[in-house]
């Protein structure tokens, strides 16, 4: 029963404003179930405004910024394997090494990874998933997706959710975390820590003459920059909804990442 309800909060975290029509203009040759996806984006918009976005309001002025600090902490490093993971399944094992040791000193020397000392030594943290290993080894992203609770992603990153998702719950709660009621109690807190990181974006998206295009192209242009870096152009994702302006901005800074997986 708790798992069902703890997928209500996974995803919120990217929901805003929106709605199921399509606006006039060129459609986005990405986006061919956008009527769809803009319906599940309605949806998830009014899960976030009634439930997430509150609580992440509250925790952020209940709780003091090192208590938030110390929990993103402790939660990114009982997830860090997965990224471990994926960084070796992409061949990248100098990245795996340094991502393994992160895990290791956190734990002993950041009490159980409440601290990161990893950071201060010069490790630095790296964010991999499935679905970026797939895309890594030539797999297309395929159409976007806006999937419920889940929030942002394409058929490839869907697909990549179930061995993440997978992993982190074969360490998590199967070996380091038995009690199911204490396990699930971390991973709302973390889908309520992970939200209050966007506070600061909901005025932007408010904003924005279409905050669903807007979404849509920040997951896009951001999951596209973890795979290529600055080797793939974003000329090669044109966006039909921004002028060239937004998208010089997005390349110089990628936007947050889109959906949320564990092992960020």
């Amino acid at each position: 029963m708790y798992r069902a309800a703890l997928l209500v909060f996974l995803g919120l975290n990217l929901g805003l404003t929106g709605c199921a029509a399509l606006p006039s203009g060129k459609a986005d040759p990405r986006d061919r179930f956008e009527r769809f996806n803009r319906s599940i984006y309605k949806f998830n918009t009014a899960l976030d405004h009634a439930i997430l976005r509150p609580t992440a309001r509250a925790y952020v002025k209940v709780l003091p910024r090192p208590v938030r600090t110390s929990i993103n902490n402790f939660t990114t490093n009982l997830a860090y394997p997965t990224t471990v993971a994926n960084d070796f399944f992409q061949g990248k094992v100098a990245d795996g090494v340094t991502d393994a040791a992160r895990i290791v000193v956190n734990t002993l020397l950041g009490l159980g990874g409440l601290f990161d000392p990893a950071s201060h030594m010069g490790l630095d943290r790296h964010t991999q998933d499935f679905g970026l290993t797939l895309g890594h080894w030539g797999v297309p992203s395929g159409p976007y997706l806006m999937l419920p609770f889940f929030g942002p992603s394409t058929v490839r990153d869907t697909a990549g959710l179930v061995p993440d998702y997978a992993l982190t719950y074969e360490i998590v709660s199967r070996n380091l975390i038995t009690n199911n009621w204490v396990s699930g109690g971390l991973f709302v807190v973390a889908q309520i820590d992970r939200r209050s990181q966007l506070l600061d974006t909901d005025k932007i998206l408010d904003s924005t003459y279409d905050p669903y295009a807007f979404l849509r192209s920040a997951y896009l242009q951001r999951r596209d920059y973890l795979i290529h870096g600055d080797e793939n152009p974003e000329e090669m994702f044109p966006d039909a909804d921004t002028d060239s302006s937004d998208k010089s901005a997005d390349k110089s800074s990628p936007p947050a990442p889109s959906p949320p997986t564990p092992a960020h």
